[in-house]
């Protein structure tokens, strides 16, 4: 019968954390990027130009509707060959998660743009404001405080997505739990830790998500 020693993990529990780390630090540069890129992407698809909607249209349907490890591996093998540069495994993680996160909370955004009424614009206009001024003092925050709930919900997939980029060779949580696990030849222990915790970052944050998301829903209500 088989015996199970967890305490083998905290002689590479130093390990693990630099993992952590680094699985928390793509994740953090990822959401930052995608959710510019996302936000650029709901407003350009608001335009009258007919072209730059449907690019945007082409970019979001696409990176929704491909596997997240496909994007990953074109963008770590094929890109450079294409753009003639060496992209570390680090860079490639944060591009193909950037651009992931950037076409999922571009639909976010762009429900959350929807529900800033057209009275907002008017009073804009009224008050002289430039466009940027606009999108920036006007537009920005009211479609961020709409679309908080599912952008932590996005976060959340995302944190839990970065565990892809193990297989292009990134020392992240998932990549150093692996190696852990070969060299002590215990995957049970070792692998059963990482998924903790990755649970115990991910779970609380989600209690979060539905905490605010049962405020925000009474506001509206009342």
């Amino acid at each position: 019968m088989m015996s199970y020693d967890f305490s083998v993990v905290l002689r590479f529990s130093d390990a693990l954390t630099l993992g952590l780390v680094m699985t928390l630090k793509l994740t953090v540069l990822s959401i930052l990027i995608g959710s510019v890129i996302g936000f650029a992407v709901a407003l350009a698809r608001t335009s009258s130009n007919g072209v730059l909607r449907f690019i945007c249209a082409t970019y979001v349907e696409f990176f929704r509707g491909t596997p997240v490890l496909v994007q990953l591996f074109w963008i770590f093998f094929c890109l450079p060959l294409i753009l003639g540069v060496e992209l570390s495994n680090l860079v490639s993680g944060v591009i193909a998660l950037s651009l992931y996160m950037g076409a999922v909370s571009s639909e976010t955004f762009r429900a959350a743009l929807r529900t800033v009424g057209p009275e907002q614009h008017d009073a804009a206009i009224a008050l002289g404001l430039p466009s940027h001024v606009e999108v920036t003092y006007v537009v920005l925050p009211q479609a961020l405080l709409r679309a908080a709930p599912p952008l932590l919900s996005n976060s959340v997939s995302l944190f839990k997505e970065s565990a892809l980029v193990s297989a292009v060779g990134l020392a992240d949580l998932m990549f150093v739990g692996q190696n852990i696990s070969n060299t002590t030849g215990r995957p049970v222990e070792v692998l059963t830790i990482v998924a903790l915790i990755y649970f115990v970052i991910a779970f609380p944050i989600t209690r979060v998500v539905t905490v605010f998301e049962r405020r925000m829903l009474r506001k509206l209500k009342a």
